[in-house]
């Protein structure tokens, strides 16, 4: 049984922050809210735009608060990393 996909239980709309690997293999990182969520892709609006990030190329992701104060959100980890 494959492992479960935590980010499938995010909502359109929700802000997030993730960390993946580009085309070239190189860590980056997407920040903003989710436009759209499946099982092999989330999409992001970041301030540069929309970012289409593919489920395989996630290291971590989190929920992350609109405002700088409350408590820390759960992190997630990807495929093992």
């Amino acid at each position: 049984m494959p492992p479960p996909l935590p980010w499938l239980s995010w909502q359109v709309g929700q802000r997030v922050v993730l960390r993946y690997r580009d085309a070239e293999g190189r860590p980056t990182e997407a920040l903003g809210h989710l436009t759209e969520v499946a099982p092999d892709h989330l999409n992001v609006a970041t301030r540069r735009g929309e970012v289409r990030v593919p489920a395989e190329s996630l290291v971590i992701g989190k929920l992350v608060p609109e405002s700088r104060h409350g408590a820390l959100p759960h992190t997630t980890r990807f495929h093992g990393e």
